[in-house]
């Protein structure tokens, strides 16, 4: 039974001890009913006029019901407590009751006993006021435990709108009421079922030291957090106690979590006198992190999302990392140094930038983006209007190659706009393009490096039938299967749609039409990039061999510049789309050195390629006039 049933428990024993004589009730009478078995206490209240309420008291849950439909919570005060003690048959007392508030508090008495209970429905303005009244003036410790149950008993209503914010302020004074609480010993700990407390007394006289803290948990596990508060900055003041609380459940300050996730315990650090918003001395604490987030392990790529952060309770309440550092000690803990006390917790986060860089590098990727598209939509119209160019093979992949990436950066460009619309099909269809234009370009960089080991290192033997449109149909066939296969499970597992990136600095959030999901982000583009990658690093590297090779022999000859084979190699990277690599360097942490090559070089490749296709036509001309006139020349002898 829990220390709720015993209480229960003790109510009934009060009331046979001060008896059960007539008292006059000049409001509603009633019953109460009190029924205890080994599992569950069930109190119920009858009244004559007004709604019946039933309690359900179990070891992990506490009910109360109306018949109104309505939940609702209920405390009892007592005027003293005995332990041990229990009883099984069902007991009827009468009750006096008073319905205020249009019938959504109810307030009674057991008759001839000093017993008061007070029932209020969990309704956002009943609850709102009655966490006033308890800041108002409350009784401590009970009234820690009280409020406790009001989230547990109301959890609805609690994680709703405002009223979270006025728990939050509340919960927080109660825990200063219980720190402030006479303590003989050096160290004391409170136990409840939502949080632990500890208390420890500082000693002052220790100039040069730190006082070392096990954040207590509900089950006494040690292994949540090890925390070192310096007792320097504390000289000055009248206060010497600290209190630690650990969280066991903690969703009220989950609301706005948004693309983070919670890895550790939430633990508080409080100290009942002056704000400590900044203190040349940091606060460490060493938490123990879960590894396992949504039933998959954090690999060694998400651990560099791990960021230590804070709750902040004064300004927008969330979380941010302001005044926090980050440090990595061991496998499974994660040590945070922080320059004030507040609710602390180890998050995991993605990739967040502050607003100012967003916005750099969103200009720059809108004008690389534009002058691609531009310049792509070039190369296809001049295949088009050009004969010659339609017979060469090579032209038409890298026309193919163009028209993926017009696709990409067209769609990219209404990637942060379609949001704002408030369309989630038009989103989806937006992610969707995106997604099959971006895998579509790497399906013809892989094709452009095929196509380049063919005529470069293989060059006999590659007469294949069919071949373009062979080619065709694995670069635009094979991602459309992929995109096509995660269409497919839509309706049960939506990947596509709105997806937020966080600012680090301001914790604004900026809307985007992608894949929604990171875990399907990365496992399915990621590993399908690093296959081309590879790939395609191993054509490039055999090509420029084989170029630098032809370059030795030509030096004999005095005819092989050492720029024009540094601009083939330059060129056939950007061609086969080497430059995407960049990404593997930026991956779980942020470099903005890495990021802005990667959004200048990336954005603009649909202009490389058309310099590439200008250059390759340039010198073909030049080749075939050279060989008319030589041609001419050798007719007129």
């Amino acid at each position: 039974m829990s220390h709720r049933g015993e209480a229960m428990t003790l109510l009934l024993l009060l009331i046979m001890i001060y008896g059960l004589d007539a008292e006059k009730c000049n409001y509603t009478n009633g019953h109460l009913t009190l029924t205890n078995n080994t599992r569950t206490l069930k109190m119920t209240i009858s009244l004559e006029s007004g709604p019946n309420i039933t309690l359900h008291d179990t070891a992990t849950e506490l009910q109360c019901n109306s018949t109104t439909n309505n939940t609702c919570y209920i405390e009892c005060s007592f005027v003293d407590f005995f332990e041990n003690q229990n009883f099984s048959e069902t007991q009827k007392f009468n009750i006096c009751a008073e319905i205020i508030q249009s019938n959504h508090r109810v307030e009674f008495s057991i008759l001839n006993t000093s017993t008061q209970c007070t029932v209020v429905y969990c309704l956002p303005d009943e609850i709102s006021t009655l966490l006033t009244e308890k800041e108002q003036q409350m009784n401590i410790p009970k009234d820690l435990r009280n409020i406790l149950n009001i989230k547990k008993m109301c959890r609805n209503v609690i994680l709703n709108g405002d009223i979270v914010h006025t728990y939050i302020r509340v919960e927080k004074k109660a825990i200063h009421g219980v720190i402030n609480m006479s303590v003989p010993v050096q160290s004391k700990t409170y136990y409840n079922e939502d949080l632990s407390l500890t208390v420890v007394k500082m000693n002052l006289s220790m100039t040069n030291s730190s006082l070392q803290i096990k954040a207590p948990d509900v089950l006494d596990n040690d292994d949540v957090a090890e925390i070192r508060i310096p007792v320097n900055p504390f000289q000055n003041q009248l206060e010497n106690k600290i209190g630690v609380a650990t969280y066991d459940a903690d969703q009220h300050f989950k609301l706005k979590l948004e693309n983070k996730t919670v890895t550790s315990k939430i633990i508080r650090i409080e100290f009942p006198g002056p704000d400590t918003n900044t203190l040349t001395d940091r606060v460490t604490i060493e938490f123990k992190i879960n590894l396992t987030i949504c039933n998959q392990t954090i690999g060694p790529t998400y651990k560099h999302n791990l960021s230590c952060q804070f709750y902040d309770e004064k300004g927008d309440k969330t979380w941010k990392n302001d005044g926090c550092l980050t440090n990595s000690t061991k496998d499974g803990y994660v040590e945070c140094s922080c320059n004030h006390m507040t609710p602390f917790a180890v998050l995991l986060t993605d990739l967040t930038i502050p607003e100012e860089q967003w916005k750099i590098l969103s200009y720059i990727s809108y004008i690389g983006c534009g002058l691609s598209a531009f310049f792509s939509a070039s190369s296809v119209l001049s295949f088009m209007f050009n004969s010659y160019a339609r017979a060469e093979v090579s032209s038409s992949l890298h026309v193919s190659l163009s028209g993926a990436l017009f696709l990409l950066n067209i769609s990219f460009m209404l990637s942060e706009w379609v949001p704002t619309l408030g369309m989630e099909g038009f989103c989806v269809f937006i992610a969707v393009m995106i997604h099959y234009s971006l895998l579509s370009c790497f399906t013809w960089m892989a094709i452009e490096a095929l196509h380049l080991y063919l005529l470069l290192i293989r060059v006999f033997n590659i007469y294949i039938r069919h071949y373009v449109v062979k080619l065709s149909l694995i670069g635009w066939g094979v991602p459309a299967i992929v995109v096509g296969g995660m269409l497919s499970v839509y309706d049960t597992n939506p990947l596509y749609g709105t997806y937020s990136m966080t600012l680090s600095d301001t914790n604004k959030t900026n809307a985007i039409c992608w894949i929604k999901k990171p875990t399907v982000l990365y496992g399915v583009n990621l590993s399908y990039f690093t296959v081309i990658f590879l790939f395609n690093l191993g054509i490039l590297i055999t090509v420029s061999r084989q170029i630098f090779k032809l370059r030795r022999v030509g030096n004999r000859n005095g005819k092989m510049p050492v720029w024009k084979d540094a601009g083939t190699v330059l060129g056939l990277m950007c061609l086969l789309g080497t430059t995407w690599g960049l990404a593997f360097f930026s991956s779980g942490y942020t470099n903005y050195v890495i990021l802005y090559l990667f959004c200048i070089l990336n954005s603009m490749q649909g202009f490389y390629i058309f310099v590439w296709m200008c250059g390759t036509a340039r010198k073909n001309r030049a080749q075939t006039t050279q060989s008319k006139t030589k041609s001419t020349l050798d007719n007129s002898k």
